[in-house]
């Protein structure tokens, strides 16, 4: 845990960003963004550099997503190829476990927590935020779907100003569908492999899946690379990886439509809190 806290800051920001290192980045980005407000009026060029290699990003995404359909099928494809069906059965249960735990966080804690904290109405939520969940779930991916989350947030009430900081800081940290995916994946190589963990290794378990979560790129598959550490941390044999890649892309689907959901949720909660969440938008009937 010391090493989580002091590595948050990086001594060096370009090796952060060329390792990938999501949380260092975020804060440097944040401690970057705070610094700039306040120079505003003196760094114009510097901001303009930032809003532009957004505006490219967001481009360079969309282009992406029009060819990620073909990649999906090509994955699919050579899964059942070299498998063949009949060896992809016997994961069922495991398929229908994870695709459980995510149903439970989607219907029952989501909007549990939502009601309690914002007092709205969830189905309501649901139905304006059906349009992200469907992106999400088709592009298996977060980061994709960053600036359709944060129009669609403030279509239905909830400030630009609090989404722009939340959105993007939720894609690297508020990830409760790649946990679930995770812990669910290492207790079914424990059973696989006919390993009891015990106590102290399950509470192991879900420290160490809690902090890698944070550390997962937010691309499809990103979560599979990751479990490596997190079957290493407990004594399980990383091969199960190879089972888990070849039938991915069905709950990976279910993966990324609990993360994004759990953003927008997380984002109109600190929205009320802090007086930034339009009720009267939100209650309006959509055409």
């Amino acid at each position: 845990m010391t090493d989580l806290v002091l590595n948050i800051i990086p001594e060096n920001p370009l090796n952060a960003l060329a390792n990938s290192e999501m949380l260092s980045v975020i804060i440097l980005g944040a401690i970057m963004g705070f610094i700039l407000i306040k120079l505003s009026q003196k760094t114009p060029t510097l901001n303009n550099v930032f809003k532009e290699s957004k505006n490219v990003m967001i481009a360079m995404t969309g282009v992406i997503l029009k060819i990620a359909p073909f990649g999906v099928f090509c994955l699919m494809a050579r899964t059942f190829g070299t498998l063949g069906f009949e060896s992809v059965f016997p994961l069922a249960k495991f398929i229908d476990c994870v695709i459980l735990g995510l149903v439970i966080q989607l219907f029952i804690v989501y909007p549990f927590i939502l009601v309690i904290f914002t007092k709205v109405n969830h189905l309501r939520f649901y139905r304006k935020f059906m349009s992200v969940m469907f992106f999400a779930f088709s592009t298996l991916s977060s980061n994709a779907t960053i600036p359709l989350n944060m129009n669609k947030l403030e279509d239905i009430g909830i400030s630009r100003d609090i989404s722009s900081f939340t959105v993007p800081l939720g894609a690297t940290i508020n990830k409760n569908g790649t946990i679930i995916m995770q812990s669910v994946t290492a207790m079914f190589a424990a059973q696989y492999c006919g390993i009891d963990l015990g106590t102290s290794a399950i509470i192991t378990l879900i420290i160490t899946v809690i902090i890698a979560s944070t550390s997962t790129p937010t691309v499809p598959m990103a979560s599979v690379f990751t479990l490596s550490m997190i079957l290493s941390m407990v004594g399980l044999p990383i091969a199960i990886i190879d089972l888990i890649t070849g039938i991915y892309n069905i709950i990976g689907m279910f993966n990324a439509l609990s993360n994004i959901t759990g953003k927008g949720i997380c984002t109109s909660i600190v929205a009320h809190q802090y007086k930034s969440f339009d009720m009267d938008t939100f209650n309006e009937r959509e055409t």
